[in-house]
């Protein structure tokens, strides 16, 4: 039978709830919800091991040549053909050689992530950068996206957590991870110049409006499901988007892939109205208006209020806490920071309660922080979050991955939770003392129970491994 958590401590709260998960060296804030808001002015953009990535848009450039050498090749291969086995043996290696790099990329960006989670003085931020990164999230399920993952997170999450959301908005909406993800760069305005050119030269053969990202982003980025906007607002808002593409994709032309491009001739010409506003903005600007009244609307307000509290106050979102977020995220005009500190302020979000099951990211941080790591090492971390059922940046869908307890409490996942558990012990070795341990990085609301087990563990390991999969450490 399941043994119910010890009630936390306001310092265990802020540590584990708000943190990533105590260091056996934190002393416990005396203040816990200053020791919170403190730590905006010690957030670190850009971790060196994040700067050090290598260029995706240079991944990307090669995939393109690869494509360009696959239709050689397959040339080649035609009857009368020289040397087809050549070819052949070329092209396999080709893509082996893209995918074995676009992997390493990958795995580094995975690395660089963890190692900013483990290192960082402030926890709450980094535990915001992955809030967004999911909210806004994409779905490293090809090889494109599997190179610019981490270059999304970099560039278009992190320098915006705490500025303005309208801000985060654009920069996510214009990376190249989400245009390519959603399809955008192959999505044409049917009154465009392209479009028209293209259906005289070939008739039968149509590139057309594609409305994934003009969806996700009122359904999921802002307005949220239900929000009143219907499926002619979405064609609508899909042909404002037309244009928004990457230099070097979409048009045929040259460029850096790592860059935004707004190709007029693919846009679709004319005014739109949406939610009954009419927006007679030309090009970009057009769909750069609408983005702005989103980022702004009571709907949009709700939404992410709604995700917050639910982040932090349980399964259930408390409807006065939603309410109060949304009142300060409108107030502000999206102001994180401001949202950040009602946040703080929210009573709801200190209950002693445990209200939050870790997922398997939080849980393998929280488990690294807690037994001493300040980076990754040798260690596979992607590999190890696959096994954990939660693989980085891949969460399979453009929602995200749930929040919510029953996606991840399931026995089987436990037990994957063990053999890891007894994997990051087994060196530890007489390194560590879980009596000790435990007391400080869950102070002051270490159950009796688990307090008692550890100590009469049959090893100094076995008690760090029973400390880590304790109730009272895999719930915030």
């Amino acid at each position: 039978m399941p043994v119910a958590a010890a009630k936390l401590s306001p310092a265990a709260i802020a540590l584990n709830r708000f943190g990533l998960g105590a260091r056996p060296d934190d002393a416990p804030p005396t203040d816990p919800a200053r020791w919170v808001s403190q730590q905006f002015d010690r957030f670190d953009v850009r971790p060196a091991r994040y700067a050090a990535l290598l260029d995706a848009g240079e991944l990307v450039a090669q995939y393109r040549a690869q494509q360009q050498a696959t239709r050689m090749a397959r040339a080649a291969l035609s009857p009368g053909a020289t040397q087809p086995g050549d070819a052949k043996a070329m092209l396999k290696a080709a893509r082996q050689d893209y995918r074995q790099d676009v992997q390493a990329l990958y795995n580094e960006g995975v690395r660089a992530r963890a190692d900013a989670a483990l290192a960082t003085e402030a926890p709450f931020v980094e535990r915001m950068v992955h809030f967004w990164s999911n909210h806004f999230c994409v779905s490293a399920d090809n090889a494109p996206i599997t190179a610019f993952a981490a270059a999304f997170e970099r560039d278009a999450i992190r320098p915006h957590v705490l500025g303005r959301f309208s801000d985060m908005l654009l920069a996510v909406e214009q990376h190249p991870a989400m245009l390519i993800y959603l399809n955008q760069a192959q999505s044409i305005g049917p009154g465009s110049p392209a479009a028209l050119r293209n259906a005289a030269r070939n008739p039968l053969r149509k590139r057309g409006l594609n409305e994934n990202l003009g969806r996700e982003i009122m359904e999921l980025h802002t307005l949220g499901v239900r929000s009143g906007y219907t499926q002619a607002d979405v064609t609508e808002f899909a042909r404002a988007l037309t244009g928004w593409s990457v230099e070097g994709m979409g048009g045929g032309a040259g460029g850096d892939p790592n860059r935004f491009a707004f190709r007029a001739n693919q846009h679709e010409p004319g005014s739109r109205t949406i939610l009954g506003k009419r927006y007679d903005e030309g090009g970009e600007g057009q769909a750069r208006a609408i983005l702005a009244d989103f980022a702004c609307s009571p709907a949009t307000a709700t939404h992410v209020a709604t995700k917050l509290a639910r982040h932090f106050a349980g399964d259930d979102p408390p409807p006065a806490m939603v309410a109060r977020l949304a009142q300060s995220f409108t107030a502000s005009g999206g102001d994180l920071p401001t949202l950040y500190r009602a946040l703080i302020a929210s009573p709801e979000a200190w209950v002693p309660a445990p209200t939050k099951f870790k997922t398997p990211w939080e849980w393998t941080i929280s488990a690294l922080r807690g037994t001493g790591r300040r980076d990754v090492g040798a260690m596979q971390i992607a590999a190890l979050q696959t096994q954990l059922g939660q693989r980085v940046w891949k969460p399979g869908t453009p929602a995200g991955w749930d929040d919510v307890a029953a996606s991840w409490a399931a026995s089987n996942a436990l037990l994957r939770r063990v053999e890891v558990a007894q994997r990051l012990a087994a060196p530890l070795g007489q390194a560590l003392d879980a009596r000790i341990v435990a007391l400080r990085i869950m102070p002051a609301s270490l159950a009796a129970n688990t307090a008692d087990q550890i100590a009469h563990s049959e090893s100094p390991a076995g008690a760090i491994a029973l400390m880590l999969v304790s109730p009272d450490f895999l719930r915030r």
